[in-house]
């Protein structure tokens, strides 16, 4: 588990990352960081990690970004206890097995949204637009 620096700009959305591929990780963090004004302030890379995090009250964030498949444990997991903590963060499952049964689990879950990782990366900026709009 990482925290990052604070955000350098106010207004931007503060982002909690939970990706296990430190590849994916890296370039998702680098393409978000570019094309909004959103700040990583941190991630995990397994599910008792990142509700470690979230279960912090010094860290608040204003989206969630959880893949379904992780070191050890589920992004399903994570989803569930984020949305029974009462999170006002944003919870997105970003995850390139966004079938339809799998969308419709994770809504029914608690997601805001659901997005496939290899196909629908612009429709997911296109959502943080949307959260960093209605948040400034």
């Amino acid at each position: 588990m990482l925290a990052c620096p604070p955000p350098a700009v106010m207004s931007a959305l503060r982002c909690f990352l939970v990706e296990d591929s430190p590849t994916i990780r890296a370039e998702l963090i680098a393409t978000l960081e570019e094309m909004l004004p959103l700040q990583v302030l941190g991630w995990a890379d397994n599910e008792h990690d990142a509700l470690e995090w979230l279960d912090q009250p010094e860290h608040q964030c204003d989206l969630i970004l959880i893949d379904l498949f992780l070191k050890s444990g589920s992004g399903m997991g994570v989803l569930a206890t984020a949305g029974k903590k009462g999170a006002a963060a944003k919870r997105v499952v970003l995850s390139n097995y966004a079938t339809v049964d799998i969308r419709r689990r994770c809504l029914a879950m608690g997601a805001d949204r659901v997005f496939d990782k290899s196909s629908e990366i612009d429709e997911l900026v296109d959502y943080c637009r949307t959260i960093e709009s209605s948040h400034s």
